[in-house]
């Protein structure tokens, strides 16, 4: 979701507002959600408040009926922070709480080794469809279609460094809803805040490429520590 619009503020502004960088927060283990969607893998992705822009990023798996860490990493959300997916809108710089499967993972480079999961290499005519007067909205489109204004869209090759790795996060994507919001991946981090996806350092992008397997049933949770939009709670 047009990953390059979002830079990092300066250390006068994020003063002169009375901000402060929210610090890392480490989410709770799988064993204490609501659900975690059937498989054996699971990221949680957990920010301390919902108007937090950066939190943590762990892996798991169920090994012998036990869910053990195997990574984690900073990981940055949304400039406006985290919202309740089912009342997402597009536009809003937020990043939509809730449990999502991983539909396929892309980049702009090849596959690291290892990488397991469907893998879509990017290319010069490869974008992203969120033009909601599109018979593709949410979806890969390459070429653009002929309905689907480039305006309202991203060219993904446009964003070397953020798409040099990536997972579709299946927010909005199995029967998507027009206005709610497109484009929401799991990337390597730009210079800042993201539009609304969740975005990590490269070498925790290759790592989970390369641990992810499909017949796993991996799957990711996103929210907040603890309050409306906790993470326990999906």
């Amino acid at each position: 979701m047009r990953p390059g619009v979002v830079a990092l503020a300066s250390a006068s502004l994020l003063l002169l507002l009375g901000a402060v960088p929210a610090r890392a927060a480490e989410p709770p283990s799988p064993s204490s959600l609501a659900d975690t969607g059937g498989g054996s893998q699971l990221i949680l992705a957990a920010t301390p408040r919902a108007n937090s822009t950066s939190g943590t990023l762990s892996w798991w798996e169920r090994r012998g009926g036990v869910w053990v860490k195997v990574g984690s990493a900073a990981a940055r959300f949304g400039a406006k922070g985290l919202v309740e997916g089912r009342a997402r809108k597009q536009g809003s710089y937020t990043t939509p709480t809730g449990l999502y499967d991983l539909p396929y993972a892309f980049g702009i480079k090849a596959a690291p080794g290892g990488t397991k999961a469907k893998y879509r290499r990017v290319g010069g005519s490869s974008w992203w469809c969120e033009d909601t007067r599109s018979r593709v909205y949410n979806r890969w489109s390459e070429p653009l279609a002929g309905d689907c204004r480039a305006s309202e869209s991203e060219r993904l090759i446009s964003y070397p460094a953020q798409y040099a790795y990536g997972f579709v996060v299946g927010f909005n994507y199995a029967k998507p809803v027009k206005g709610r919001g497109a484009g929401i991946f799991l990337h390597v981090n730009g210079r800042g805040a993201t539009a609304g996806c969740v975005s990590v350092p490269g070498d925790a992008m290759r790592r989970i490429l390369a641990w992810v397997v499909p017949g796993r049933g991996p799957h990711i949770v996103i929210g907040t520590v603890s309050g409306a939009t906790a993470i326990t709670r999906y």
